[in-house]
């Protein structure tokens, strides 16, 4: 039964109870029923109780249910219905802050690929996707994803696999080449021969990944939790202390309730909620109470590059002229020859002359091969851009490591233009920020080759770096990290990183230009597409752990004086139970004092 349900019910049976006694004056009943109700709340307590020290855990639970229980034998059952009441409220609360987002699968379950066309006796037949056997032939047509595993037998062009690899850069694919499921088609038309069932496919692995991830919780201990213990015996020892001096049960009854661990239960979970609604405010998304504890604590940070630490898109780096062409005369003639292409590196070119107002020029006879490049005339001059192989028969030895275009006139080669995926401006002083806030350890962990991914790293601090990964290697890399290194923050923006946000301690998506994927799998969603956010999420649960400690330690402080004083027999049992509510209010106020939330948007949030 939810937290949420449980208080309904108290809260029901604790109007009727004060109808009961105090409207129609039949006490008796009403103790009957608050202390029927008393007990079924303390067995299903103990029940949840015996089920986490099992799991090696422990809470607050104990103390509670012996405040319960002490209280009911003593007959002070009004103030048994205080503490239950306070209890099951505190702990709908954290029901709320610790709730952790059940659709992690549905994005991607949603964007499966659903149809395929089939090719029987020539002609098309849209089937779904399970239906495909291995062997089928299947059109892929422009803009599509790809919708099982399997390789080109006729056609030629580029498919964009960056949900898959996180790879920027569209990837050339020729008769024999290999398709992924979940890739997307470019702008031409691919026939496919189908080399592995839906179920098999890439695509599929990932939603299978994320479902072992997300079900392989690391184990972490709350600060609620880590203060239950000591609590709990010091509040036994003075609560014994008192029955043996005074020689009489209800004396530790009247210790034990307002040693009721409602500071424990409540100012820990207002923090987070407070926390949380600081940070949705800085366009910061946390989904989960136990998030911010983590955070706070975070030791190592891992990085996705591709639309990460870089912006995902690709940019001209560098012009460079071979023969007697000055680079913007090779830019103009590149620039106004792409004009007439749709292909993501023409795109970016003519974007970049665009932005530095290069001079156009004109062409007769253009024409685009596909898969290869553009062919034009320019005073009876031939003009090629495209691929090396492409724009000149010779072979010149260049060592190009980036994704370039190349410039030929009559076949000789002129040139060309490199590209590369920017560095996101502010990646750099997102790194000098984790490190000022206790995150020693930073890391790549990246599909794409490792001679760009070390560059990338070098350029904003990172020393550590791993590439050429698929999913799963990057889920083997964060499963390596020891306890020193935990816990451990992923960032990510694709398809491909939904496996190693579940699977890391935090997972943190750029969800403003990243898949839903990726955001549904992540404990955190950065609303904005800024990478000091991380950051900022890190800074903001270290200030919400500290006024949590502060809430916390203020209240339990609190509560060792009243039980102090409970122990001459001055505070009965009701006043006592009464008496939490201060303790409650101090400790709520405290902890909403660093998240700047109102108590309305507080009720608001949990109702």
């Amino acid at each position: 039964m939810k937290q949420y349900n449980k208080l309904g019910i108290i809260l029901g049976i604790g109007i009727v109870t004060v109808i009961i006694q105090f409207v129609l004056g039949q006490q008796l009943p009403a103790q009957i029923i608050i202390t029927l109700t008393g007990i079924v709340f303390a067995l299903m307590m103990l029940k949840e109780m015996i089920k986490t020290l099992r799991s090696g855990d422990y809470g607050v639970d104990l103390l509670a249910i012996t405040a319960i229980v002490a209280t009911l034998a003593v007959g002070e059952y009004w103030a048994a219905m205080l503490i239950l009441i306070m209890l099951i409220g505190g702990n709908s609360l954290e029901e709320y802050a610790a709730k952790k987002a059940g659709s992690e699968l549905k994005s991607l379950i949603d964007n499966s690929p659903q149809i395929a066309h089939r090719i029987v006796k020539q002609q098309q037949d849209d089937v779904k996707v399970a239906a495909v056997l291995i062997g089928d032939h299947l059109v892929v047509k422009p803009g599509e994803i790809i919708p099982v595993d399997g390789h080109v037998i006729q056609g030629q062009g580029n498919v964009d696999e960056s949900s898959l690899t996180g790879e920027s850069q569209p990837v050339s694919k020729q008769v024999d080449d290999k398709l992924l499921s979940g890739a997307i088609n470019g702008d031409t038309v691919l026939v496919m021969q189908v080399d592995k069932l839906a179920k098999d496919s890439q695509y599929q692995q990932l939603v299978k990944l994320v479902r072992i991830a997300g079900n392989s919780p690391s184990h972490f201990v709350r600060l609620a939790d880590r203060y239950a213990v000591p609590f709990t015996l010091i509040t036994y020892l003075i609560a014994g202390v008192a029955w043996f001096l005074a020689k009489d049960p209800v004396r530790f009854a009247e210790v034990l309730v307002v040693a009721s661990p409602c500071p424990l239960i409540l100012a820990a979970p207002v923090a987070m909620v407070s926390g949380m609604s600081r940070s949705s405010r800085n366009g910061i998304v946390v989904k989960t109470g136990d998030v911010i504890e983590k955070l706070a604590t975070a030791q190592t940070a891992i990085f996705d590059k591709t639309g990460t630490i870089t912006k995902g898109y690709l940019t001209v780096d560098q012009i460079k002229s071979l023969t007697e062409l000055t680079p913007t005369e090779l830019l103009s003639l590149a620039v106004s020859l792409e004009q007439n292409s749709n292909h993501i590196l023409a795109r970016s070119l003519v974007k970049y002359g665009q932005d530095n107002h290069v001079e156009l020029k004109s062409f007769t006879d253009v024409s685009e091969i596909v898969g290869q490049g553009l062919v034009a005339k320019q005073n009876e001059k031939l003009i090629k851009v495209g691929k090396l192989s492409f724009v000149t028969t010779a072979n010149p030895k260049l060592d190009i490591q980036q994704t370039a275009v190349y410039l030929s006139v009559d076949h000789k080669l002129c040139g060309y233009v490199t590209f590369t995926d920017e560095i996101r401006p502010e990646a750099e002083l997102t790194m000098r920020q984790l490190k000022q806030h206790g995150v020693k350890h930073l890391m790549i962990l990246t599909g794409d080759q490792i001679t760009t991914a070390q560059s990338v790293a070098q350029k904003v601090g990172i020393s550590d770096v791993q590439a050429d990964l698929l999913p799963q290697d990057k889920i083997t890399a964060i499963k390596s990290l020891t306890e020193a290194r935990r816990p451990a923050i992923m960032v990510g923006d694709g398809v491909n990183d939904a496996p190693s946000l579940a699977m890391a301690d935090v997972g943190i998506a750029m969800g403003a230009n990243g898949s839903s994927a990726a955001s549904e799998s992540a404990d955190v969603v950065i609303l904005k597409d800024d990478l000091r956010r991380v950051a900022k999420a890190v800074e903001i649960s270290q200030d919400t752990m500290r006024v949590a400690k502060q809430a916390v330690l203020l209240g339990l402080f609190i509560c060792v004086l009243l039980m102090l004083i409970a122990t001459t027999g001055i505070l009965p049992a009701l006043v006592g139970a009464m008496m939490q509510e201060i303790i409650d209010t101090v400790s709520i106020l405290w902890a909403l004092r660093q998240g700047e939330v109102s108590i309305i948007e507080l009720y608001n949030k949990i109702m």
